[in-house]
């Protein structure tokens, strides 16, 4: 009797799981076709407006006489003008199948008919205005005695806000990717002494980017030629004040000219440091007096995508701890959790739509936890360790884990249905290093690739669509792995760091 009062009860809760599931699963599709029935909507509106343009365009020009020939061609020329816009603009509204790298509140190009070399045709891509208003003024001297004055002209900047778009429903639907470039390369020394470890753009001033390596150095660079090369501004050295550590990881404050380092923990050492841009003079590193984490490394810094400004960390203590500014370099440290990893958190990140911050584990665990409830929103347990977690830039439910399968680096995963994976991708690795969590990756502008490093001397590009499980194209440049490959926000650029201690600038 009690085994049937168990067995009855195992069947209960094996199907209130399952409805669960069917129900996200049917809310899910629900969501979907209401997105569609507004893009039919506002579709058959522009295609009612543009053929009552057209029909009011004709009725103009047949009260002119008939008999005016130079007239008559003109009309049908303007007609096919019209009709040819028409259908570009319905192209570029409904098939979403644009190749170029472009800022997301950029109307999408349009799609590029493939050449004979299988790449697609060029075409000029328009570059946004900075969000910022800043200055870089540099003195014509050596680098030693440079002096860098970066000038606030308006509100200290702001983060571009990428426009919310549905691109789940585009995962894996399509047999053929998507091509971008022809790239053509430049490679320049680093300047770093030792391997490089980080590399970010800043998102305030598009002509700027920074690098970190293992010899404790940040550089400043300056995108020159819309990205055919780059100066180096200024050298600093952003060691940790006790143990001299490297910056582990690196971060741009998404409003400021400041560049946030995460560090190794053990022996009380300092965990984060600020790097102010804004000052007159040299660059300035200050040392946040909190340490939260109690020992190990912090694995990841990020900023979260929300009103007020804070960031996380995560690190070998098992620990995500999120800090809220206060004011300028002050900064107030919550540990969200340290419990429910049961190893090394590698990687953290925040939803846009909700105060959820994810958190990627070597315990092979991705967990979204709610800030505002202060509790695990969702649990999932992968198949294999956990290296780094990334929302895609548009669609807010979309992200990828990496983690450490060969051949399926990439998982891709709607946070609305956290249990079904969407698609899985990767690369067949050449060298027999084993995979490493200093391998990056990062989304295009547009939501639609994803490029990372690997072990071998080359940058993959993924496209989501493609229904494949390896990447759609590669670029061979540097002579050693590949740590990690950033797309511009603005211009058709990729920038790389190697363990070839150089900078790769890939520009189409």
């Amino acid at each position: 009797m009690a085994e049937d009062e168990s067995s009855r009860a195992e069947q209960e809760e094996a199907l209130v799981a399952l409805i669960e599931h069917r129900t996200k699963e049917v809310q899910h599709l629900r969501q979907r076709i209401c997105y569609y029935q507004s893009q039919l909507a506002e579709a058959e509106g522009r295609l009612q407006d543009s053929q009552s343009k057209l029909a009011n365009l004709r009725g103009r020009r047949i009260s002119f006489s008939s008999d005016d020939a130079s007239l008559a061609t003109k009309r049908a020329k303007l007609e096919q003008r019209v009709i040819g816009a028409e259908h570009i603009h319905g192209d570029s509204e409904n098939q979403q199948s644009r190749t170029k790298l472009l800022i997301p509140s950029v109307s999408p190009a349009i799609s590029q008919p493939m050449n004979s070399g299988g790449l697609v045709a060029k075409t000029n891509i328009p570059l946004e205005k900075t969000a910022a208003s800043v200055k870089v003024k540099v003195e014509e001297s050596n680098l030693s005695s440079m002096d860098i004055e970066v000038v606030e002209i308006k509100d200290r900047g702001t983060k571009r806000k990428s426009e919310q778009k549905e691109l789940v429903t585009l995962v894996e639907s399509r047999s053929s990717p998507t091509l971008i470039g022809p790239y053509s390369s430049n490679i320049i020394p680093s300047q770093h002494k030792r391997k490089l470890r980080g590399l970010s753009v800043c998102p305030v001033n598009d002509q700027l980017f920074v690098t970190s390596a293992l010899d404790g150095l940040v550089n400043l660079w300056k995108i020159q030629g819309r990205g055919s090369s780059a100066s180096l501004l200024s050298s600093t050295l952003c060691v940790s004040p006790g143990a001299r550590r490297w910056p582990e990881d690196i971060a741009w404050h998404p409003h400021r000219n400041s560049l946030f380092s995460v560090y190794a923990v053990d022996a009380g050492d300092s965990q984060i440091s600020v790097l102010n841009l804004n000052k007159k003079g040299r660059p300035h590193v200050t040392y946040l007096e909190e340490k939260p984490h109690v020992k190990g490394i912090i694995n990841s810094i990020a900023f979260m995508p929300w009103e007020d400004t804070c960031f996380g960390t995560g690190g070998s203590d098992h620990a995500v701890v999120l800090w809220s500014e206060r004011d300028e370099n002050v900064w107030n440290p919550k540990t969200l959790h340290r419990n429910l990893h049961s190893s090394a958190v590698m990687g953290v990140a925040g939803l846009q739509q909700k105060k959820i911050v994810l958190s990627a584990g070597a315990d092979k665990r991705i967990i979204g936890f709610d800030v505002n409830t202060g509790r695990a929103d969702f649990k999932h347990q992968m198949e294999s360790k956990c290296m780094s977690v990334l929302p895609n830039p548009c669609d807010y439910n979309l992200f990828m884990v990496q983690t450490g399968v060969h051949e399926k680096q990439i998982r891709l995963y709607d946070v609305r249905s956290m249990f079904t994976e969407l698609h899985s991708f990767g690369w067949k690795q050449e060298s027999s290093e084993s995979h490493s969590a200093l391998i990056n990756q990062a989304w295009s502008p547009d939501g639609l690739y994803i490029s990372s490093g690997s072990a071998d001397p080359v940058i993959h590009i993924f496209d989501i669509r493609y229904n494949a499980c390896t990447q759609s194209q590669s670029i061979r440049a540097h002579q050693k792995r590949v740590f990690k490959a950033v797309w511009h926000n603005s211009l058709p650029l990729l920038i790389s760091i190697s363990s070839d201690l150089q900078i790769g600038l890939h520009k189409e």
